[in-house]
């Protein structure tokens, strides 16, 4: 199969449907990039690297962070981590306060908002810098050392993340959260508005496709650990849309609101797709499409 010349095709493809879609203006620094970009990446298990497009243009990675944050703290903290967070589809807005308020300060998954601070608290208090403890393992997997945080996206997110706050707020007045609120906020804006490429994000991801796996051969999580976490991407990583990201992609995945998705062939390797014109789940239009109609060419998905 001619990788390179099936990427091409299918940003060819999919990338006009970007015009169905917006990009997500309630963040200001994101409401300036062009929602006509497009870029996909695959990385495989024989370390190799295809691309297309816009490819490697660093763009604001948003909640596809959130996975390898749950792998970070999984690895140090093992099963612990579920008593204070959820693994069931939320079936709400990834940053509803109703659904956190019914259920007392628990989130539904570790990948909607309120559970993405869970994972940022407690990876504050394992390592105490979340922050710099995601990015190290970034530039390490992508071998990109010069993965950083935005600072202009870092600034519009906290000078507009009033629901967030409200999320750690609440989680706090339930107990569920260990470090001060405006410390995991602080962590978890700049940790949204960490820059990559595709090509970065796609090589950081191997380790979800190597059943754990990092870069240089030692182990991260165990076989099952690196299951779980790609069950929990395949059920509840694309928000209240995650059905029919299933049904149609049928891979592993994770997306963020900068419009990008990150996306696991077990054993074959990852796929990572970024065009931020986004439909009204918060996942990119265009995306979404590509993924679609890759694992529909290739037949690599997990059914």
């Amino acid at each position: 199969m001619d990788l390179q010349a099936l990427l091409d095709d299918l940003a060819v493809e999919a990338a006009p449907l970007a015009a169905q879609g917006k990009v997500a203006d309630y963040i200001p620094a994101l409401a300036s990039v062009p929602a006509t970009r497009f870029g996909l990446a695959l990385a495989t298990m024989e370390g190799g690297l295809f691309g297309t497009g816009d490819w490697r243009t660093p763009f604001s990675i948003q909640s596809v962070s959130k996975a390898f944050s749950l792998a970070l703290v999984l690895a140090r903290d093992g099963e612990a981590l579920w008593q204070r967070v959820g693994r069931e589809p939320s079936g709400n807005p990834f940053n509803s306060l109703v659904q956190l308020e019914y259920e007392k300060g628990i989130p539904r998954n570790p990948f909607i908002n309120a559970g993405a601070l869970v994972l940022i608290d407690r990876l504050l208090t394992l390592t105490g810098d979340s922050l710099g403890t995601l990015r190290d393992f970034l530039r390490a997997e992508s071998g990109n050392a010069a993965v950083e945080v935005d600072p202009e996206v870092a600034v519009s997110e906290a000078s507009h993340g009033h629901r967030n706050a409200a999320l750690a707020h609440f989680m706090a007045s339930c107990g569920n959260l260990e470090n001060p609120v405006d410390q995991v906020l602080d962590h978890y804006f700049r940790q949204c508005s960490l820059a990559m490429s595709c090509a970065d994000l796609a090589k950081a991801g191997l380790f979800l496709a190597n059943h754990g796996l990092r870069a240089d051969g030692s182990r991260l999580l165990s076989r099952s650990e690196s299951k779980r976490i790609n069950s929990i991407m395949l059920t509840c990583g694309t928000y209240d849309a995650a059905g029919d990201f299933a049904y149609r992609v049928g891979l592993p995945g994770k997306s963020g609101v900068g419009g990008g998705i990150l996306a696991v062939l077990p054993e074959r390797g990852v796929l990572c797709v970024w065009s931020p014109a986004l439909d009204p789940h918060g996942n990119s239009i265009a995306g979404v499409e590509a993924l679609d109609r890759f694992t529909t060419r290739t037949g690599w998905s997990v059914f």
